[in-house]
């Protein structure tokens, strides 16, 4: 008999009785070749067949369940033609239907093409909303009184269905696929969802009740199924947070807070650190600071970071979403565990002379950190506690005032001082000068610049005194009374800034915006003739040679004049010409013509009036003794000692004393280098400031190799940084450059076995690298794990624990640097670094500038069928990620060390030979599902091929559906496919 379509040969089946197999084999006779069932829509075209009448025909049921038993229909054909039915109130027929989706519901599976994978998670999706229309059907009828026994049992058999569907991660994982892929269809679901709510008020309190409400919590934690992360309870210290805060406070107080807020909280989710614990963390590392730092300007800074920064930090990390927490709840609970460190917190109250706690809590109050409830509370406490503790007020500190006291009242003054320099001093410039000189008495010079640093007020505060020239006080014409007062002026200005640019770096000063040609004149000078740690200047640099006739008449106004006219003077100019004049001096007095009595005088008046041009003087010679033989060297050495040296004279201009303490701060800074090189000994004069802090740390005579493992043991063995190793490792750093120190350092990670200690270092190396986190995470991603995953002799050190450990610290600082790069300018002491040719990753991996390199697609020679996961309009190839489909620039260094280390990733995954370092790539992959954000598109996994993720589910532990969603870009139609090719064949 020929057939002419589908229902006609099901018709004959049923007329004519035939068995199940004996229906197959007919219909596979009937309809030989070519075209596949799914095609034909033969599964609906059964389920219309069997379901006319009021109940199912089970003769064509069974060639229905035959059919799917045999795989003659995709699971995704039957749930589909399921979702058609819409009479639920054939109770029969449902029955049936529900008995149908139990053949396989619970344990789903594709094979086929990502295409058909697709149609699963759409299929899953529809019977989804089809359950829930169903149930929400059943639960309507349970009012009516007559059919309340038969609804609550058609009721039961559908949820029974829902919890079996959605009780497993891999249906949940399809479902959100779908969701993503047709949000139509998600919005019918949530409208069935509500329909359903309301129709369970009918049940009360019963099982079905309950029963039900799993089964919506279970549909609505769908969309969010990866964002869930379980916080770490196991431990209470975290030598990371710890080591961020300390190396902030004391290298990189001027920095903005937003990127140590990112910095921070980045931590905070790598590491998953509950937020009480994460603040406490904060807290506890700026108290250690407190106590650790040296005395003197390093106080000041870290009292300032202390007490008005980390405020402003905790203001900003507030804004961040909590969940469901309450953040000041958090901050009063960091508190409280705070105060049970007693011994921290007396040992800071002696340190500062003051209740510290007290003020910190009062600082935050004011900036709604913390209720005021909460504050008396905890400041009740701290004082019951501190009657037991030793007495602060011994007799020689009862008249010291505490420095937090002090920093506080100075960040107002430091906005009034702004004020003050903004108005027209123009008829009075002594009202102004009276300004400026009090701020150099004391220690209140210091005060207020760290108070300006700490609140991101020191460059506008700087500023200021950059251009003084253009303030209407120098412009107006030299009279015998305004002389002085403008010499004053320019002096407290220059050496303010000479301090400034000493202590917080001279970013700080320049100014990006100077239009072309209108560079202020202490900018020029501090660029080209300032000596800075790590900067060698030119003695005979054009900026030390400038007008000869100005030259000549500046050394014989030195030589003859017994005092220096401050009437005719342009400031600027002496300073630019005194460094030429000095060289005259120098050779005429070495040759016999000057001698030392003429000298002395020469020096005093260089040094008498304006003790900046003391600095210009000293400034060149630093730079010319750097070039002279040992012999050469006395002369200009004692020319130095002679300005070094103040002129106690009466003769001397108004606030000559606090002048001078400055002026000596700044040549004993400018002169370190020098004298250590020469190893000569000038005797600075007391100035009541500290010397050098973390100055001339490293040992003498000691391979830095050496010093760099002693180090890192005694901090791992402490397990916490402190502030002098932060400057010892930046020192390293700086001396050894970037690849040397970075690859010490993973060879001291990989030396340790013992797993808690690999973990600590983790920690440390992470928050070490922080010194300089983009150069270090290109060197350790770009050079050192690619030598260590190709070089087999080096297999055996990426063993556990120390390659899962080193796996976990690549992944931190990937994704640290990542998630930072595009937004943070490299930092003050970053820019001071040399840069080797490492920067240069275009020569190392010649990409174009979309295709990753010809050596690694070689090296990934695993593809698959270009066919197979094929876009609508593009093929797959082993190096094709998600990254390109978003046209990420691989011009930037970052993201091509990280296309490039992907694809040697995807093709160890893909190799014959396994062993340590595919442990090792496991690993890394693991760590990145573990420190992933929810919805974090673009983050680093985008680079990774998407060949590599039917790789990583052969792997056991990588084959979860949750992971392949983490993995995956959802927000690509490519992404989608790939993932649902991979969860379906799970």
């Amino acid at each position: 008999m020929k057939v002419v379509n589908l229902k006609q040969a099901i018709l004959q089946a049923w007329k004519e009785r035939w068995s199940d197999y004996q229906w197959a084999i007919n219909m596979k006779r009937f309809f030989p070749r070519g075209a596949t069932w799914d095609i034909l829509n033969l599964a609906e075209a059964l389920l219309e067949q069997a379901m006319i009448g009021p109940s199912p025909n089970p003769l064509i049921l069974s060639y229905l369940k035959y059919a799917i038993s045999s795989q003659m229909v995709s699971y995704s054909t039957v749930l589909t033609a399921i979702s058609k039915f819409d009479d639920f109130s054939r109770d029969l027929c449902v029955q049936s239907l529900l008995e149908i989706m139990d053949m396989f519901c619970d344990r789903l599976s594709c094979h086929g093409k990502a295409e058909e994978c697709i149609s699963l998670c759409r299929a899953l999706l529809s019977a989804l909303t089809w359950l829930l229309r169903c149930a929400a059907f059943y639960a309507e009828k349970v009012k009516e009184p007559l059919e309340q026994a038969a609804a609550e049992n058609q009721l039961k058999m559908c949820l029974e269905r829902l919890e079996k569907m959605l009780s497993s991660t891999k249906n949940r994982a399809l479902i959100h696929i779908a969701k993503l892929e047709e949000t139509s269809s998600w919005s019918t679901v949530e409208q069935s969802l509500l329909k359903l709510g309301e129709n369970l008020n009918n049940l009360g309190s019963s099982p079905l009740r309950s029963q039900a409400d799993d089964c919506v919590s279970l549909i609505k934690s769908i969309p969010t199924m990866l964002s869930v992360h379980s916080e770490q309870l196991n431990k209470t210290g975290f030598p990371t947070v710890h080591a961020v805060v300390l190396l902030e406070g004391t290298m990189n107080l001027t920095g903005e807070t937003q990127p140590l807020v990112e910095q921070l909280m980045m931590v905070k989710r790598m590491q998953r650190i509950p937020s009480p614990l994460f603040l406490l963390e904060i807290w506890k590392a700026c108290f250690v600071g407190l106590i650790e730092c040296p005395e003197g300007t390093e106080e000041l800074k870290w009292t300032a970071f202390t007490f008005l920064k980390m405020p402003q930090v905790l203001v900003k990390l507030k804004k961040y979403p909590q969940g469901d927490k309450d953040f000041t709840e958090d901050v009063n609970c960091a508190f409280e565990f705070l105060l049970k460190l007693t011994p921290l917190l007396d040992k800071a109250d002696q340190r500062c002379n003051c209740n510290c706690m007290s003020l910190l809590l009062q600082e935050c109050s004011k900036q709604g950190l913390l209720s005021e409830a909460n504050m008396n509370n905890l400041i009740d406490k701290r004082a019951a506690d501190k009657e037991n503790s030793p007495s602060l007020k011994s007799a020689e500190n009862a008249n010291i005032q505490p420095n937090p006291g002090l920093i506080l009242r100075a960040e107002p003054t430091v906005t009034n001082i702004l004020k003050t320099m903004d108005a027209d001093h123009s008829k009075s410039p002594e009202g102004l000068l009276g300004v400026l000189g009090h701020m150099l008495s004391g220690k209140s010079l210091d005060l207020l610049l760290a108070a300006a640093a700490a609140t991101g007020k020191l460059k506008s505060f700087a500023r200021k005194f950059v251009k003084p020239e253009s303030s209407k006080v120098f412009i107006s014409p030299p009279s015998a009374k305004s002389g002085p007062v403008r010499a004053l002026l320019f002096d407290i200005s220059f050496l303010m800034l000479c301090h400034v640019a000493q202590t917080y770096g001279s970013e700080v000063i320049l100014s990006d915006s100077n239009p072309p040609g209108e560079v202020p004149f202490f900018e020029t000078w501090m660029l080209t003739c300032m000596p800075e740690e790590g900067k060698i200047l030119n003695p005979d640099h054009p900026c030390f040679r400038p007008d000869s006739t100005k030259v000549e008449s500046l050394v014989a106004l030195l030589n003859n004049s017994s005092e220096m006219k401050l009437v005719q003077m342009k400031w600027h100019e002496v300073c630019l010409s005194i460094s030429a004049a000095i060289l005259e001096i120098l050779n005429a007095w070495e040759n016999g013509v000057l001698t030392f009595e003429s000298i002395q005088k020469i020096t005093d008046n260089i040094k008498g009036k304006v003790c900046s041009m003391a600095v210009c003087a000293v400034a060149w010679l630093v730079a010319h003794v750097r070039m002279l033989g040992l012999d050469e060297r006395e002369k200009s050495l004692q020319m130095i000692r002679q300005l070094a040296t103040p002129l106690y004279g009466e003769n001397t201009l108004q606030f000559y004393n606090e002048r001078v303490v400055i002026m000596s701060s700044i040549l004993e800074h400018m002169c370190a280098d020098v004298l250590q090189q020469t190893a000569t000994q000038i005797k600075f004069p007391s100035t009541g400031m500290d010397t050098i802090p973390y100055w001339n740390l490293l040992p003498p005579k000691k391979p830095i190799k050496e010093v760099l493992t002693s180090v890192f043991t005694k901090v791992l063995e402490k397990g916490w940084v402190d502030s002098r190793s932060i400057h010892i490792f930046d020192t390293l750093l700086h001396m050894g450059g970037v690849y040397w120190f970075c690859n010490n350092l993973v060879k001291e990670l990989l030396k340790e076995t013992r797993k808690e200690h690999t973990l600590r270092a983790v920690e440390l190396l992470y928050a070490i690298f922080c010194l300089d986190m983009q150069q270090l995470t290109l060197t350790l991603l770009g050079h050192i794990l690619p030598n260590l995953l190709t070089d087999s002799s080096k297999w055996h050190t990426l063993m556990d624990p120390p390659g899962k450990a080193l796996a976990k610290l690549s992944v931190w600082c990937a994704l640290s640097s990542y998630s930072s790069h595009s937004k943070v300018q490299a930092s003050a002491r970053q820019k001071k670094r040399h840069r080797e040719d490492i920067e240069d990753y275009i020569s190392l991996f010649p990409l174009d500038d979309t295709q990753p390199s010809k050596l690694m697609r070689l090296l990934s020679s695993n593809e698959e069928d270009s066919n197979i996961l094929s876009s609508p309009n593009r093929s797959m190839s082993s190096s094709l990620s998600a990254s390109q489909l978003h046209t990420v620039s691989m011009r930037d260094p970052l993201n091509r060390v990280l296309a490039n280390l992907f694809l040697l990733i995807s093709s160890i995954l893909g190799a014959k030979t396994a062993g340590t370092h595919t442990q090792f790539v496991q690993w890394f992959m693991e760590e990145c599902v573990e420190c992933l954000e929810q919805g974090s598109r673009g983050s680093i996994l985008q680079f990774m091929p998407f060949t590599m993720v039917s790789e990583l589910v052969k792997v056991s532990t990588m084959s979860s559906p949750k992971i392949v969603l983490a993995i995956t870009d959802l927000s690509l139609p490519l992404g989608r496919r790939v993932a649902a090719k991979a969860i379906a064949a799970l």
